[in-house]
């Protein structure tokens, strides 16, 4: 269902960032190492085909789901969609594309981690959502935009901003480690979501989280 909306290239073998901190492929395996010592982000790159991106521009801000809802990923599909009729987008093989899609990645992430339920969340956003770079309070998050500006993201010194910010591109899949990751490590990587307050954009964010024992 993930290569249904969005294209995957040929698959090429894992690149490191030179911190080794960062790595990506054109594969979801990628995803897996996640759990290997200093990692702090694994990325699946992914190129949208350009009649679902087309779609997905142009649909109208307020007909873009959006929601927050807790489940097992067999009940993703469902659940998405249930969101898009709550604000009438209609059906259409590239609603199905989407909602298809979210649920291979609830799927995907619930099997990374372990866990039989996750947190998904669709954000519509259209301002500055959070712009200030930061590591969330959560075991991992994954992180997908498939409209818009992706998540920013880079190496803090002591705190600060990065000195070098890099964007998921739209349509890629990165899983983050949080704070309360299972190893104890610390990586000093953060992330934001991009400024575009003014801009005249909207962004279709989607992120699924481990569900806290004590939320």
């Amino acid at each position: 269902m993930a290569d249904a909306a969005l294209r995957i290239p040929k698959t090429e073998p894992a690149q490191d960032s030179p911190a080794n901190l960062v790595a990506e492929a054109t594969s979801p395996d990628i995803l897996n190492d996640i759990w290997l010592p200093g990692r702090a982000v694994t990325i699946w790159r992914r190129k949208p085909q350009p009649t679902f991106q087309d779609w997905i521009d142009a649909v109208a801000p307020d007909r873009l789901p959006q929601g927050r809802v807790t489940l097992t990923p067999d009940r993703a599909e469902d659940a998405v969609t249930v969101l898009c009729d709550q604000v009438g987008l209609a059906p259409s093989p590239n609603r199905s594309m989407l909602t298809g899609d979210i649920a291979a990645l609830a799927a995907i992430f619930a099997r990374v981690l372990s866990v039989d339920l996750v947190r998904l969340r669709l954000d519509v956003v259209q301002d500055n959502a959070c712009t200030l770079f930061h590591a969330d309070t959560v075991p991992a998050r994954l992180l997908c935009t498939y409209r818009g500006r992706g998540t920013e993201y880079g190496v803090s010194d002591d705190g600060d901003a990065p000195r070098t910010v890099t964007s998921l591109p739209t349509g890629s899949v990165g899983l983050f480690r949080g704070l309360l990751f299972a190893k104890d490590e610390q990586t000093g990587i953060v992330h934001r979501s991009p400024p575009i307050e003014g801009a005249g954009e909207t962004r279709l964010l989607l992120v699924i989280d481990v569900v806290s024992e004590n939320p």
